[in-house]
């Protein structure tokens, strides 16, 4: 109806619809692990660049919830991970509620990038999946990887030779 009266008929448009498909339905879990204030507040969490690199490789965007305290005050803090890069963070000098050691943060929109794009940094696990299934029911889908699962390409070979 657009196109082809402004004589672009022929014109085709190709696009990724991972991001916009997939985007939406993953969330990653994650724990306040450490609370360190100085010139800046920082929440660590037990979540690290491993288990979602966009905000590390590109600044992207996710919307994080406290679950224990979604509303109250606020203050504003990065949320970091647990690797040692200046860059392992999902959230710079954003607000959020006041948060505590041991509270569940929810980092939204993780499904077209998170644990596809996972590694194995620093030696951390990949950690599990949960799908949420239609009837409300969780299942996990992808255990947890266990140290045997990280070392398992060496075994088989001879180190004494």
């Amino acid at each position: 109806e657009i196109l082809t009266p402004a004589g672009l008929g022929q014109v085709k448009i190709f696009t990724e619809l991972g991001r916009f498909m997939l985007a939406p339905f993953g969330l990653l879990v994650t724990k306040v692990t450490h609370k360190k204030q100085t010139y800046r507040t920082y929440l660590g969490v037990d979540a690290s660049a491993v288990n979602l690199l966009r905000p590390a490789m590109y600044g992207a965007y996710h919307h994080i919830t406290n679950m224990d305290r979604p509303e109250g005050p606020t203050e504003i803090v990065d949320v970091v991970g647990s690797l040692c890069e200046n860059n392992d963070k999902f959230a710079i000098q954003r607000e959020l509620p006041v948060s505590q050691i041991g509270d569940t943060l929810v980092i939204h929109d993780t499904g077209a990038h998170g644990f596809s794009m996972g590694y194995q940094y620093n030696a951390k696990l990949r950690s599990s999946e949960i799908l949420l299934e239609e009837n409300g029911q969780a299942r996990m889908i992808r255990r947890a990887e266990t140290p045997e699962d990280y070392f398992a390409t060496l075994y088989g070979f001879d180190f004494e030779k």
